[in-house]
């Protein structure tokens, strides 16, 4: 959807960022600009601030930035247009529609509709006697029918085109199947249904609506699960299985497991505030999404090789987020599922409150690797575990794992806090190092954070950041800039800004970090934001400019006369190389 400037301008007026930010992070006030730990990745010191003057966020840390568009962007999740709505009607605005929006709005409810109609079918199908090793599965995890009730279970027969012709009857086409990911097509382009012969678990969004399907096969068939393709409604990486009833549980925390049956178990055994991933890897999408519902997660994976691994990364992905996290520590059965039918809700109740924070739990992995007995091995350990607790901001938290990674060793306790010391020590000096040779080297800390965005040329492409903050500031001294074309810019995101720029004053559009915000990438958008960062005086900015200019226009004629030498260089060479 194409929204016009006008409505764009007429959102950014009734949007102050200070208010629209604050109503997400606790924001204090230092000097003109206000500062707040980053929402956009974890940190303990404040390095992300809001400029009232200029309408725009960044952080130091993470070079996130941007207008009010880009916050709601990236704090929802949102795409342009969703993240303009967001923010119309918090201003009390009604948004255009345009024939574009109307239709893709129209595929979507098309979408939810039919992805609603293939789960009644689905669940439809689990009473007739075609499902008799369905029932039976289900009957054996011990899921009452009540539980299958509430998740919508159902089961897909094992044909080729059962679920084509049952929503064909229902007036859907080819096309409404493809688009759902409840086909697929061959290579001649005929058809045929994604699911079959499997239990299914429809996937539900937080606003009820059915996004998409898991299948769980009912014999030894590779893969065990299947799932949905991302679809205009469904995007795995941005979903959770049973999300949408978890976020009404009031047991304070989430418990995130390995798959839809372990999540199901955990709902049948009291515990409404289990979710899993969906056939996918833990993203920082799904964290920010359990951070707006909890502040602690329990993770519930499998003891095995490959649980461990999942566990060690999940941790860092969540406490990215601020999240407080916590390893369940499953003994006497193989998954949370057996030990309740083993031991009952209240043993297991027990087992979540007492379980690890995620230190000792990445302690006690470090521990599994060596064998105590050995000085050698014992060493290597206590050398890991002073790493790990050496990276711990609390001095009480050092003071206490410190404790128990000497214990488990036995040895002396200062020798423990001696090494820990020495990794902090080492750790800092090497942070020191890095920030020196930083400083060393100004032609660094001038390059744009994204590789893709670094300047060939350093000198050519500080005269253009400052064309283009001078212009973002004040459009009217693009009248001053005739003879400067963007073809004259070294750097091709200054050139393709300052671009648009000038096309947009000469359309006598309005230009801000908003307006652009549709037509540039979000790391295009954060390094403009970076841009106007610099201190910036409206005093002889006439001067400046044509300053800008001379240098832009300079060292591109020495480029181009470096081109033509080199073309020179190549046509003589290949002259001498022919045959006389």
């Amino acid at each position: 959807m194409a929204i016009p400037d006008s409505f764009l301008d007429e959102v950014n007026a009734r949007t102050d960022i200070v208010d629209l930010v604050s109503s997400y992070v606790q924001l204090q006030k230092k000097g003109s600009r206000y500062w707040a730990c980053c929402p956009f990745h974890s940190e303990k010191t404040p390095s992300f601030c809001v400029s009232p003057d200029k309408q725009m966020y960044y952080c130091f840390g993470c070079h996130k930035g941007g207008g009010a568009i880009s916050f709601v962007m990236e704090e929802e999740g949102a795409g342009f247009v969703d993240a303009v709505a967001i923010l119309a009607q918090r201003a009390g605005l009604q948004m255009p529609e345009a024939d574009e929006d109307r239709g893709r709005q129209k595929q979507r409810e098309r979408l939810y509709a039919l992805n609603r109609e293939a789960a009644r079918y689905f669940n439809q199908n689990l009473s007739s006697p075609q499902a008799e090793n369905a029932r039976r599965y289900l009957a054996d995890r011990g899921l009452s029918r009540r539980t299958i009730t509430n998740f919508g279970m159902g089961y897909a027969f094992n044909q080729w085109d059962a679920l084509i012709k049952a929503m064909a009857e229902k007036g859907y086409s080819k096309k409404d199947l493809l688009d759902a990911g409840l086909v697929v097509a061959n290579q001649k382009g005929n058809i045929y249904d994604r699911f079959r012969g499997r239990v299914i678990f429809p996937i539900i969004d937080l606003r009820g609506n059915v996004i998409g399907f898991g299948g769980r096969v009912l014999d030894d068939t590779k893969p065990k699960y299947l799932n949905s393709p991302d679809t205009p409604v469904y995007n795995k990486s941005k979903n959770l299985f049973a999300m949408n009833i978890a976020k009404k549980s009031k047991a304070g925390r989430l418990i995130l497991t390995e798959g839809y049956m372990d999540t199901i178990s955990l709902h049948q055994g009291g515990f409404d505030c289990a979710v899993a991933s969906l056939g996918t890897s833990l993203t920082e999408d799904h964290a920010r999404l359990m951070a707006k519902y909890t502040k602690e997660v329990v993770l519930a994976y499998d003891g095995d090789a490959a649980g461990v691994a999942a566990a060690q990364r999940a941790i860092g992905i969540l406490s990215r987020v601020g999240l407080e996290v916590r390893v369940l520590n499953v003994t006497g059965a193989k998954d949370p599922d057996e030990f309740i039918k083993k031991y009952g809700r209240a043993a297991f109740q027990k087992l979540l409150d007492g379980s690890e924070g995620q230190v000792e739990y990445r302690l006690l992995q470090i521990q599994k690797k060596y064998d105590l007995t050995e000085d050698s091995q014992k060493v290597e350990y206590l050398q890991e575990a002073a790493r790990l607790i050496a990276q711990l901001s609390s001095p009480v938290e050092r003071e206490i794992y410190g404790g128990r990674a000497a214990a488990a060793a036995g040895v002396d306790r200062k020798a423990m806090d001696d090494e820990v010391t020495r990794q902090r020590k080492r750790s800092s000096w090497q942070q020191r190092r890095r920030e020196e040779r930083r400083a060393m080297t100004p032609t660094a800390n001038l390059q744009p954070e994204e590789r893709k965005l670094r300047y060939q040329n350093m000198r050519s492409a500080m005269a253009e950041e400052g064309v283009i903050a001078l212009t973002l500031m004040d459009s009217d001294l693009l009248a001053l800039a005739d003879d400067l074309s963007p073809e004259q810019f070294s750097s091709e995101l200054l050139g393709r800004v300052y671009g648009i720029l000038r096309e947009r004053w000469q359309e006598g559009k309005s230009s801000t970090l908003d307006n652009l915000t549709a037509l540039l990438a979000p790391e295009e958008i954060s390094h403009l934001t970076k841009i106007m960062q610099q201190p910036q005086t409206r005093a002889n900015n006439e001067r400046a400019l044509a300053d800008y200019i001379k240098t832009i226009q300079s060292e591109c004629v020495k480029r181009q006369v470096a081109d033509d030498s080199d073309l020179l260089a190549v046509i003589q060479r290949k002259t001498m190389e022919e045959p006389k």
